[in-house]
């Protein structure tokens, strides 16, 4: 299977204290800082790694892990016997189309098709 890490979804109860740690400790770039105060949502990811990203979402939304891969079908029919399906392969509204299903700690992997 063809697949990588495209962003990983990590809850944070501190924005500040989040981004002084993954920008100023391990050096990863800002891609997006939105909302304010507690609420503020920041996608932060390696120099150079354009591809992957980590997703720091308010405490209390679920974490998830976003993978990609060229042949979304392939890698569907693999899964759909080892793990629970929560979405089978859609064209969403916004132009993605991906499925989705829960590791066996009941964490949601959305998988992305590239284009």
């Amino acid at each position: 299977m063809d697949i990588t890490i495209r962003a990983s979804f990590l809850p944070h109860d501190d924005p500040e204290a989040s981004l002084a740690f993954y920008r100023d400790v391990l050096g990863f770039e800002v891609r997006g800082d939105v909302g304010r105060g507690g609420t503020r949502r920041l996608t932060v990811g390696p120099a150079g790694q354009a591809e992957t990203s980590v997703v720091l979402h308010p405490a209390g939304d679920d974490p998830e892990l976003l993978l990609a891969t060229p042949d979304l079908d392939s890698v569907f029919e693999r899964l759909q016997a080892r793990a629970e399906v929560i979405q089978e392969p859609i064209e969403q509204p916004y132009g993605i189309r991906d499925c989705a299903f829960l590791d066996p700690a009941g964490n949601m992997i959305r998988v992305q098709e590239l284009r």
